[in-house]
C-alpha cells in the first residue's frame, strides 16, 4: 500500500505517507505543554502508521496569540525546558516518527481580550474580534524576525522540523488573500509576488535562523473558495515561488474558508488544489480534509492527488487509526 511507503525527498525523510496534522488540544498552560498535551501526542505516537506528526498552533508573540488561553507558544526561551521534555518523551515513545511544530501569528483573527494588544493585519479589517490596523513595513520585518526566532526555539527544543502557518485566515494568510489585503505597497494584492512577499520573506528569515539542515514546511491557505478570493491557480503560483525560496514541504488547506468547503465534502476536499500544485512542484505536497479511512487515503495517493495524506479528526478521536 502506498500509505506505508517511505518518502525521501530533499530534507524530508518519512517512514510513511500518513501525517497527523495540527489540531488544537487546548491543554497548554502559560504557553507550555502539560502532561495532558504529552498524553495526547503520545497516544498518536504509539500508532506505528504515521510518518509525521505536526503539533498544534504555537504563537510567536503575545500579539500573535489566537483567541485560546490554552495554546502553545514559542515566543520566549522560557518555554524551552518544558518543550525539550515533551520532544524527548515523544521520541522515546516512537523514535521513527518525525515531529514538527507549527508556529503562527493570528493577525486580525483573534481579539484584544486574548492578546492584551492591538490587532494588526495586512490592511485595516475586522474579523470578528475587533478592528485591526495595517502593519507598517518595519513592523512586517519585526514579525518576520519573530517567526525566525520562534523557529530557532523549535529546533533547540528538539523537534525534527518546523511548519509556518499561512492558512485558515491568520496573519500570513491575510496578506495572501485578496479578501483581506488592500495595501498599495509592495505587499499589496496587485500580484501574486506581492501577496506572497511576506510569506517568502518569513520563510527566508526562518531558513537563515535554523540553518540548512532543518526541514521547513508551510501550511498554505491556497484557495479561499469564495468569489474574489484566492484561487487554486494562485496556490500553484505561490507554491512555485515558495519552493524556489527553499521550502521543503507544502501543506495545503483552506484560506478564509478555514479548513472546510461548502461545495465539496468528499474525502480529501482540498485535493483539487493539491493535485494542481503537485504537477508544478517537486517538493512533497500534503493534503488534508475529511479523510476518514485508510482506503480513502490510499485512493488519493494512487490517484496522484498528493504525496502525503493528513488524517486529523479521525486520528484525533481514534489515535490507533488504521491499525484496528
Amino acid at each position: 500500500m502506498k500509505i506505508k511507503e517511505p518518502l525521501d525527498r530533499g530534507r524530508i525523510h518519512l517512514k510513511s505517507r500518513i501525517v497527523f496534522p495540527p489540531m488544537a488540544t487546548q491543554t497548554a498552560e502559560e504557553g507550555m505543554p502539560t502532561a495532558g498535551t504529552a498524553a495526547h501526542y503520545e497516544a498518536i505516537a504509539r500508532n506505528p502508521l504515521p510518518g509525521l506528526m505536526i503539533t498544534e498552533y504555537a504563537s510567536i508573540s503575545r500579539q500573535g496569540m489566537a483567541a485560546d488561553a490554552h495554546q502553545l507558544s514559542f515566543a520566549s526561551d522560557r518555554v524551552l525546558e518544558a518543550q525539550k521534555r515533551f520532544t524527548d518523551h515523544i521520541h522515546r515513545v516512537n523514535g521513527s516518527i518525525q515531529l514538527f511544530a507549527q508556529i503562527n501569528h493570528a493577525g486580525a483573527n483573534t481579539s484584544e481580550r486574548a492578546t492584551g494588544e492591538e490587532l494588526v493585519s495586512a490592511s485595516p479589517i475586522q474579523m470578528g474580534g475587533g478592528q485591526a490596523r495595517a502593519l507598517t513595513i518595519p513592523e512586517i520585518r519585526t514579525i518576520e524576525n519573530l517567526f525566525a526566532r520562534a523557529a530557532l526555539r523549535v529546533k533547540e527544543a528538539g523537534y525534527d522540523g518546523v511548519e509556518i502557518h499561512a492558512a485558515h485566515g491568520y496573519l500570513l494568510n491575510q496578506f495572501y488573500s485578496p479578501l483581506t489585503n488592500f495595501r498599495k505597497d509592495i505587499y499589496g494584492p496587485q500580484s501574486i509576488e506581492n501577496r506572497t512577499r511576506m510569506l517568502k520573506e518569513t520563510l527566508e528569515a526562518v531558513r537563515q535562523a535554523v540553518g540548512d539542515d532543518f526541514p521547513i514546511a508551510l501550511r498554505l491557505g491556497g484557495s479561499d473558495y469564495r468569489e474574489g478570493g484566492s484561487t487554486i491557480e494562485d496556490a500553484v503560483e505561490a507554491s512555485v515561488i515558495l519552493e524556489k525560496a527553499g521550502l521543503d514541504l507544502i501543506d495545503l488547506s483552506g484560506g478564509m474558508n478555514i479548513y472546510m468547503r461548502r461545495d465539496n465534502r468528499n474525502p480529501g476536499w482540498f485535493s483539487d488544489m493539491s493535485e494542481a500544485v503537485k504537477r508544478e512542484v517537486s517538493i512533497p505536497v500534503l493534503v488534508t480534509g475529511g479523510i476518514r479511512t485508510p482506503d480513502q487515503a490510499e485512493t488519493l495517493l494512487q490517484q496522484g492527488k498528493a504525496d502525503l495524506i493528513g488524517v486529523g479528526r479521525a486520528m484525533f478521536i481514534h489515535p490507533m487509526w488504521g491499525t484496528e
